[in-house]
């Protein structure tokens, strides 16, 4: 069977399945046994159990549950409302200072939380209700709130960045390095677009009077909550860049940091325990299965030589090769109106990442695109987690459509660092390449 043929069946039947209802780790495990019987028979699937097994024992996924542990473990402590607390007292008088708070204070939660749902539910659960008592316009309030939200994919901890390292063949640790420096910019490009925007218009975010607070009160409010949250991201962040630790020793020393926290501010309880794991096994569970999909799909590829025929067509084409990873960046974004980020990775990985390394493009750059294009699929419509997520947190009289246009200044950012990523690539390769990392 030709390739193009292989290619369209087994995308054709996953499609078929996702529409009927079926989970994705069980349509894309399904599809994998249906594509191994009729394309390498019976005896294919005595092979597929020490597949399976293969790609869900290998060390660089190890991260994967420690950092959703960490993730949960911040979220059901709610260790951020004391670090919110503070951050507002330093910000003053500044134009759309809640606004503002929600930028800022989510670019921090990204570096100690690896959940995108969860960033995005903490801060609409504090700061919304605030916002809209103080007369914030929607699109100064719901919109900063989902575009920081997205943020946790990137930075790490990020457990979607492992997963998909690990399904891409990318080092671990210079995927988690390579995008701190994007996540950091994306914030900062969203802190300067909310100065600006309440300063042009203070209508949109009405400025009131601050409770006046000291110096003094300042420096031990923050020495008090800030400190521990920058410890947990040093025990994350910062132990990977000096070389001191692995990503999977940066998991585990992160997560222990957390719990130390927990217990410092008197958070801890086995209520709590329980909740974080029991969130985070429902969570692993769901992950190591489509890993293990994943892996397979790529086997199938492989074998009956779908990846040499769309390698040789791609080789054949003669445009410019930053044309061909646009066009996909522009498929992947497409996706991310329907699909899931495990899912798209699942998708196109296998497909993209030979074709990337055949034009000659480092496999860590190509990593950071797709981590922000999948990060912005987050937010687009139809289907938008973070869209969802927003809408059950937000007051009744907050329409979905006031979300989505809300949320699309964000979006065009994500499409502005992708664009500057493209034309500097060292913005993603240099801190990766200038510092030791595993």
């Amino acid at each position: 069977m030709d390739w193009w043929l292989v290619l369209l069946f087994f995308l054709g039947g996953l499609i078929l399945f996702l529409l009927s209802g079926f989970p994705v780790a069980f349509a894309f495990l399904l599809m994998d046994v249906l594509s191994i019987v009729i394309f390498m028979g019976s005896a294919g699937l005595q092979n597929i159990t020490l597949g399976i097994f293969s790609s869900l024992s290998i060390f660089t996924i190890t991260p994967v549950p420690l950092f959703i542990l960490m993730g949960e473990l911040m979220y059901h402590s709610r260790i951020a409302d004391s670090t919110l607390d503070i951050l507002d007292r330093w910000l003053g008088r500044i134009p759309g200072r809640l606004s503002l708070l929600a930028a800022a204070s989510g670019t921090i939660f990204a570096a100690t939380s690896g959940s995108t749902m969860a960033n995005t539910a903490m801060l609409g659960t504090v700061l919304l209700p605030e916002m809209r008592k103080r007369g914030y316009s929607v699109s100064m309030s719901v919109g900063p709130i989902v575009g920081v939200g997205g943020l946790a994919m990137l930075i790490p901890p990020s457990a979607l960045a492992v997963i998909l390292a690990s399904i891409g063949g990318i080092s671990v640790g210079k995927l988690l390095i390579a995008g701190v420096i994007p996540g950091l910019l994306l914030g900062l490009f969203f802190c300067a677009y909310i100065v600006l925007t309440a300063w042009l218009n203070p209508s949109i975010a009405p400025p009131y009077e601050v409770a006046p607070s000291s110096l003094g009160r300042k420096l031990a409010l923050t020495v008090k909550y800030l400190v521990p949250v920058a410890f947990i991201i040093f025990a994350v962040i910062g132990v990977i860049i000096l070389g001191f630790a692995t990503p999977t020793e940066a998991a585990a020393s992160g997560t222990i940091a957390t719990a130390i926290v927990t217990i410092v501010y008197r958070r801890f309880s086995w209520r709590m325990l329980k909740a974080s794991l029991k969130g985070s096994i429902e969570i692993w569970v769901m992950v190591f299965m489509i890993i293990a999909g994943s892996a397979t799909f790529s086997s199938i590829l492989a074998y009956t030589g779908a990846t040499r025929g769309l390698l040789g067509l791609v080789e054949g084409l003669e445009i410019h090769p930053l044309f061909i990873i646009i066009g996909m960046q522009i498929i992947i974004a497409f996706m991310g109106c329907f699909m899931d980020a495990i899912s798209i990775m699942m998708i196109c990985l296998p497909v993209f990442m030979p074709i990337s390394g055949l034009l000659g493009f480092d496999p860590v750059w190509f990593g950071v695109l797709m981590l922000i294009n999948v990060e912005m699929g987050q937010m687009t419509p139809p289907f938008g987690m973070l869209l969802f997520v927003m809408k059950g947190v937000a007051p009744d009289d907050v329409t979905m459509e006031q979300i989505i246009w809300a949320s699309f200044p964000y979006m065009l950012f994500d499409v502005l660092i992708m664009a500057m990523i493209m034309v500097w690539p060292g913005i993603a390769l240099w801190l990766p390449g200038f510092l030791k990392v595993f």
